[in-house]
């Protein structure tokens, strides 16, 4: 994989491409491409790539230009039907210098232009600037697995890389936080829209192609998942199987490198069911990788051990613990751009590294989840929903008001109590309060209780779900479960896609991502809703197509996520943590938040209030972005070393 950037100068600007400047941004990208590095400038423009070799390894440098010169573009991605599109373009005459991929996006660019994104199967962003029209285009993959960022300067003039630090280098933008961006990203764990943590840098929404000509940007829409009107028939039978062959497919041409490759292997069905596949596809014995925490609640390596001895796979492992966790996390704040919004996200950088030892490149189970149901809120909105309504028209309001009381009266450091209040028993049965309120961090209520006045002013009217509420609202089939997945696809999977890509790459490794193979996704979709979720089953089509290949204990697991046991370890060993980033006076002296609901937050959670875990990280990991970037402390440290062991299963 590999690591893009560049600058765009409309003729009427002063301005001019500093180089240095653009070596810079390029190699704030190192990570991402170690093999190799390249630019491209002339008057008003310059392209920087760096270049993490996996096809045609001596053949791939960029910048690439085309035959006359006229086309100059960087690429970061990989396309899996590329040899299938070369062999028709060579008919139409073209030539090939390279047997790379980035050659094809290249020739197909000039062949049908602004449309070429549209053929390409894989993921991708990338970048060609038409020395003739002085135009620049941009393009990002359909689910955004590949990422993209710009910002425009008064004059006109556009920055792009593939991560923010990379435009904070050109001194493209002064780095400041986004109040407009406060409320999404604490109710959803990161911004869900276009807009970024920082003011004035932007991402290139999924399936969008971005064009700039003298300092007017067009953005277009060039994919979208099918309609929910849209649904496959024929027998359940006939469409498992055509699923299994799809996600076969899907997969094959995943391995397609000249380099090494393996799996990360959580023991949960999505890497089983690639690893079981992957075993008959390949002749050699598929290396996967697996990461615990030595707690017992936080260590599944019982099930990824099942797995590899199924499959005979070349098994390695590495435990993670509580001082490692901890020190990785300001320097992977900084590979992230933004606060890590997850806790997974610092043991799969930890995984990626592991892996890194002894592949270049890793397949991973993302996207099954949004495709295939698979997250336990869609059983327990739709049943929440339903009996809500039942509740509210069956029983007296004055008898709901005494349950809610009583409700609220039990001690608030039981789980009980905790699971009451987020049921219809206390809540309205609506979407908005049993979905988007009842799974954010920070809903609105408690969101307005935790900002300061000021704030609370700039941000007063603005929507934290705004984003999932326009793609609900463009919606119009009638299952509610695929509307909500189609919601997921947009928002919530661009911040796992984010946080593989960063993860991974902060490693110089590339993760390929088999559920998110467009025709598989398309076909997932239009699936009826009882081969994605029939009561408390997630993921049916799957665990169908897996039947007898998987082990029963896979097969029936319910999705447990990656558990990481940081609220344990901050009531614990790390409790200081909260002390210095979530109370302490350089925190508090933001000016963001109420210093007594800080206080309450903190207390509560030290004396065993459950459901403060996520809040807390959230809290923590922004005060750490804010020191990296606002601040301009360097988080950078060496890498840790790595304490794994190896099983081969032969």
């Amino acid at each position: 994989m590999c690591g893009i950037c560049g600058i765009a100068i409309p003729r009427s600007s002063s301005r001019s491409i500093d180089p240095r400047a653009l070596e810079r941004m390029r190699d704030a990208l190192t990570h991402r491409g170690p093999d190799d590095c390249g630019l491209f400038i002339e008057q008003g423009v310059g392209l920087g790539h760096r270049r993490l070799s996996i096809v045609d390894v001596a053949g791939g440098h960029q910048p690439i230009a085309n035959d006359d010169g006229s086309l100059q573009m960087v690429y970061n991605g990989e396309v899996y039907n590329h040899l299938e599109i070369r062999a028709e373009l060579e008919h139409r005459g073209h030539a090939y210098r390279t047997r790379c991929d980035t050659e094809t996006v290249l020739r197909l660019y000039e062949q049908d232009g602004t449309q070429s994104p549209e053929r390409l199967r894989g993921m991708f962003a990338y970048a060609i600037w038409n020395r003739r029209t002085r135009e620049l285009f941009l393009a990002r993959d359909r689910f955004g697995i590949k990422p993209l960022y710009y910002t425009q300067a008064d004059d006109g003039t556009i920055f792009f890389a593939s991560e923010i630090k990379a435009l904070l280098e050109a001194g493209a933008v002064r780095p400041s936080l986004n109040l407009n961006a406060l409320p999404d990203y604490l109710a959803n764990h990161a911004p869900s829209g276009h807009e970024t943590l920082f003011a004035g840098i932007y991402r290139l929404p999924a399936g969008h192609t971005l064009q700039w000509r003298e300092g007017t940007i067009q953005i277009a829409q060039y994919w979208d998942l099918p309609p929910d009107s849209l649904v496959l028939s024929g027998t359940d039978t006939d469409l498992v199987n055509q699923f299994h062959e799809r996600f076969r497919e899907a997969v094959r041409l995943r391995l397609m490198a000249d380099v090494p490759l393996g799996m990360f292997l959580s023991g949960g069905i999505d890497s089983a069911a690639i690893t079981a596949t992957m075993s008959t596809l390949v002749d050699e014995p598929i290396k996967t990788f697996s990461v615990a925490f030595a707690e017992r609640e936080a260590n599944e390596l019982h099930y990824a051990r099942l797995v590899a001895q199924r499959f005979r796979t070349d098994h390695h492992e590495v435990i993670v613990s509580p001082g490692e966790f901890f020190d990785a996390l300001p320097t992977l704040v900084w590979h992230e751009d933004e606060p890590i919004a997850h806790p997974s996200s610092v043991a799969l950088n930890f995984v990626s590294r592991l892996a890194a030892q002894h592949v270049k490149v890793v397949l991973t189970g993302e996207g099954s989840d949004e495709m295939l149901a698979g997250y336990g809120r869609y059983s327990k909105l739709l049943f929440l929903l339903s009996a809500g309504e039942r509740y509210e028209r069956s029983v007296p309001s004055g008898v709901r008001s005494f349950v809610h009381s009583a409700i609220e009266r039990l001690p608030a450091t039981t789980s009980l109590s905790r699971r009451l209040q987020r049921t219809f028993l206390c809540l309205p049965a609506t979407l908005d309060a049993l979905y988007f309120d009842n799974f954010a961090v920070f809903p609105r209520a408690m969101q307005h209780r935790l900002l300061t006045p000021r704030v609370r002013a700039h941000v007063d009217g603005l929507d934290p779900y705004a984003a999932m509420h326009g793609y609900l609202e463009g919606t119009s089939g009638s299952s509610l479960l695929n509307r909500l997945l189609y919601v997921d696809a947009k928002t919530y999977l661009h911040e796992l896609l984010m946080k593989q890509d960063q993860m991974s790459m902060a490693a110089s490794i590339e993760s390929r991502v088999p559920f998110l193979d467009h025709l598989l996704a398309e076909f997932a979709t239009a699936l009826p809703t009882r081969l994605k979720l029939r009561g408390f089953t997630t993921k049916v089509v799957l665990r169908k197509a897996m039947h007898g290949l998987l082990p029963p204990e896979i097969l029936k697991r319910r999705k447990m996520g990656f558990p990481v046991p940081v609220g344990a370890w901050l009531r614990g060993p790390f409790t200081h943590l909260l002390d210095e980033y979530v109370a302490g006076e350089r925190a508090v002296s933001r000016g963001l938040f109420d210093q007594r609901l800080i206080t309450e937050l903190v207390s509560d959670h030290r004396r065993g209030v459950p459901g403060h875990d996520e809040r807390l990280w959230s809290l923590i990991n922004l005060e750490m972005w804010q020191r990296t970037f606002l601040d301009g402390e360097s988080p950078l440290q060496p890498g840790l070393e790595l304490k794994s062991t190896a099983r081969a299963y032969s």
